[in-house]
């Protein structure tokens, strides 16, 4: 389908004509919505999600060492339905494919297995982004109480048919658009026996110097309700890590971020902004809490393997966790039902994080790559910022846009479109501030803003 049309411009950026313009101007706003991607939050479906969850329900366990022959139950069932619908919905638009791998023995694997991870790819249009990949991705296996157990029904609909059935619905929904940058469609493997699917394919990413400039993780999106009954449907949680646990010394380049006072701005965090902004202005009266932490405490999810290869990973939950419908064999206690029924999931409250996560993928596979060696430049001492950059490749770039916030904000507090060059003076102490630079295209979608290093 066709691409947005191009905005003007000189209507977008009036005044920033030269660096020294735009220091005189406010910063003219970017256009609140961009119509493709307010369609793709509209075709989001919760009665399609249902029906998934429903339909991987229906396997009774997709534990990862369930059985893989039978067409009607198990994680082999599973895997094959996954990928039949989504080259069905594809078209011939998506590439899709099974990737996997034989796990030897371990205290969570009893014997050899094979791990594999359902993987559907949107290829980007544009040659100067095709390489650029967006990662978007949820668990499909499942357990209950003892996870050796791969016998027992485990209908794992919160956990993780929820985040599969968001992960399918925007793939077949996304299909039927172009984008500058690929989009990859994930759900993976042995989630529960120790994050091997995911952590698999990131480690073959890294070895393969894959450009994956973000990865969203989708896993446990699936209830509105507390274990108290108490209704939440407004709010999700995106985990984001800041500073990655040290297993040996420091890196040169984390080593300036911390001696510069970024800690809170790592590339995840920058990725974290980027989707809670595009999020919450796409999908009205719903919020992305961003939660300073890898993931949930001393838990974690298939977004590590991502964040220990290097990229830039964060993870969808819901506000509460009732644990009585997750890792729990199927009973009633005390008159209450135990485990992962799809009775629990709500699938309206699902297609909002969906929502969510479609805006922003959208948004990042429209927009310029986030600018690369940003630096501040520190030769004199100066109550002002002078800032560079290398200029992008994309053919469609309009120019470059300057952020700060206060050094106890979370969130971008002022901003400047600087035009389309590569170094800009603003009239604000590096000091007493916090910096970034966005690339903007034509259109006005925005990428994630880079942090400056110093520049010596």
């Amino acid at each position: 389908m066709p691409r947005l049309t191009k905005l003007s411009l000189a209507l977008l950026f009036a005044g920033a004509a030269s660096v020294q313009a735009a220091e005189q101007a406010a910063d003219r706003p970017l256009p609140a919505r961009q119509a493709e991607i307010d369609a793709i939050v509209k075709e989001i479906s919760p009665q399609r999600i249902q029906a998934y969850v429903n339909k991987l329900v229906s396997f009774g366990t997709r534990h990862t060492m369930s059985d893989t022959a039978s067409d009607t139950r198990g994680i082999g069932a599973a895997r094959r339905w996954i990928k039949s619908e989504m080259e069905r919905c594809g078209a011939g638009r998506l590439e899709v494919r099974f990737d996997g791998h034989l796990h030897p023995v371990d205290n969570r694997i009893d014997k050899p297995t094979e791990i594999v991870n359902v993987v559907a790819t949107l290829p980007g249009s544009q040659p100067a982004s095709k390489d650029r990949l967006y990662v978007v991705s949820g668990h499909y296996d499942s357990r209950v109480t003892d996870v050796m157990n791969y016998t027992s029904d485990a209908p794992g609909a919160n956990d993780d048919a929820s985040g599969t059935a968001a992960v399918i619905e925007m793939a077949c929904v996304m299909a039927r658009h172009k984008f500058d940058a690929t989009l990859v469609f994930m759900t993976v493997a042995a989630e529960e026996q120790g994050l091997y699917g995911s952590g698999d394919f990131a480690k073959k990413a890294k070895a393969n110097k894959l450009n994956i400039a973000g990865m969203l993780n989708n896993d446990i999106i699936g209830s509105s309700h507390d274990e108290k009954g108490k209704l939440d449907n407004k709010h999700v949680r995106l985990f984001a890590e800041g500073v990655p646990p040290l297993k040996e010394a420091p890196s040169p380049e984390l080593r300036t971020l911390l001696v510069t006072g970024g800690e809170n701005d790592s590339i995840t965090r920058q990725l974290a902004r980027h989707v809670k902004e595009t999020g919450e202005r796409y999908v009205p009266n719903f919020s992305v809490d961003i939660i300073y932490r890898r993931d949930r405490y001393l838990r974690g999810g298939d977004h590590s393997p991502f964040l220990d290869a290097g990229y830039a990973a964060v993870r969808f939950t819901e506000p509460a966790e009732d644990f009585r419908h997750q890792h729990q064999d199927l009973r009633t206690e005390n008159g209450v039902k135990i485990g992962d029924y799809p009775e629990f999931v709500d699938p309206d409250y699902v297609a909002q994080v969906a929502r969510v996560n479609a805006a922003s993928l959208a948004s990042l596979a429209l927009a310029p790559a986030a600018p690369q060696d940003v630096k501040v430049k520190t030769a004199a001492l100066d109550n002002g910022t002078d800032l560079v950059w290398k200029a992008n490749a994309e053919p469609d770039l309009a120019g470059y846009r300057v952020v700060w916030r206060e050094t106890t904000s979370p969130l971008w507090q002022g901003s400047r479109f600087v035009g389309n060059v590569t170094t800009a003076r603003i009239d604000m102490s590096k000091d007493n501030v916090l910096y970034g630079v966005q690339a903007v295209d034509k259109d006005g979608n925005v990428s994630p803003a880079t942090y400056p290093l110093p520049m010596r």
